[in-house]
C-alpha cells in the first residue's frame, strides 16, 4: 500500500469514528432530556372538606389516571371565588384525598381572582393565601391553602443518580419549543414511586410556548 491509499484509509476510518462518537453523543443527549408536564389550576381536597362541599359521606370519583402513579384526576369539580367576588369554575379536583386541601393557580389566575399566593412546594402551605371554594352542597372559606406552585421535576432514586441530583437540589432546565427558554429555582422531588417528568403551570407553558410531552433537560451546575 503506498501512501496516498494510507492516507485515504486513515481519513475513512477516522471520519468512522467521528461519526460513531457523534452518534453515540446524540443518543446520550436523547437519554438526558427528560418529559415535561403543563400543570393546569387544580385542588387537592381533604376527606372532611370533601364533604363539606360534596356533603356527608362524600368520597372521590376517579375520572381518569394522571402520569404518577397512585394519582387520579376526579369527576369532582369546585368554583374558586376571590374577594374580587369573580369566580373560577370547573376547577378539578385530583385524587388521592389530602391531609390539608390545596389549591394550585397560576399567576394569571391569581390576578382574575384577586389573591396574592406564594410561590411553593406543593405541601408547604403556611402562610398561603386565603381561597373560597364552592361546591354543590357547600362553601368552603380556607384561612389559607392557595399557592402557586414551583417547578419542579419527579424523579426516582436511578433518576437521581443518572442526572447526578439529591432531593430538594435546586437546579436550571433548558426547556425546547417555538420560545425556549431556561428556567431557574427547579425543585428536585426524589421519590421512588415517582416517574420521571418535569411540572411547570400554564404561565410558564405559555411563556415558552411549550404543551404537554415538550422536552427539557437540567443544565449542568
Amino acid at each position: 500500500m503506498n501512501e496516498a491509499d494510507l492516507r485515504i484509509l486513515v481519513d475513512e476510518i477516522t471520519q468512522q469514528i467521528l461519526a460513531a462518537n457523534q452518534r453515540e453523543s446524540l443518543l446520550k443527549q436523547e437519554e438526558d432530556w427528560l418529559p415535561v408536564g403543563v400543570s393546569v389550576r387544580h385542588v387537592h381536597i381533604s376527606s372532611h372538606d370533601l364533604e363539606v362541599l360534596y356533603g356527608p359521606g362524600c368520597t372521590l370519583t376517579p375520572l381518569r389516571e394522571l402520569y404518577q402513579v397512585g394519582e387520579y384526576a376526579c369527576k369532582e369539580v369546585v368554583a374558586l371565588v376571590g374577594p374580587r367576588m369573580r369566580a373560577l369554575e370547573s376547577v378539578r379536583i385530583l385524587g388521592p384525598v389530602r391531609e390539608k386541601t390545596q389549591v394550585e393557580v397560576s399567576r394569571t389566575d391569581a390576578v382574575y381572582l384577586g389573591i396574592d399566593p406564594p410561590v411553593r412546594a406543593s405541601g408547604d402551605l403556611t402562610g398561603s393565601s386565603p381561597i373560597t371554594l364552592v361546591g354543590p352542597k357547600g362553601t368552603l372559606v380556607l384561612q389559607e391553602g392557595a399557592i402557586v406552585a414551583n417547578r419542579h421535576i419527579h424523579m426516582n432514586s436511578t433518576d437521581a443518580n443518572r442526572y447526578g441530583v439529591v432531593d430538594n437540589d435546586i437546579v436550571k432546565v433548558e426547556v425546547l419549543g417555538d420560545k425556549g427558554l431556561v428556567f431557574n429555582n427547579v425543585q428536585i422531588r426524589v421519590q421512588d414511586s415517582f416517574r420521571l417528568q418535569m411540572h411547570v403551570d400554564t404561565d410558564d407553558a405559555n411563556a415558552s410556548g411549550i404543551t404537554n410531552g415538550a422536552k427539557a433537560r437540567i443544565l449542568p451546575k
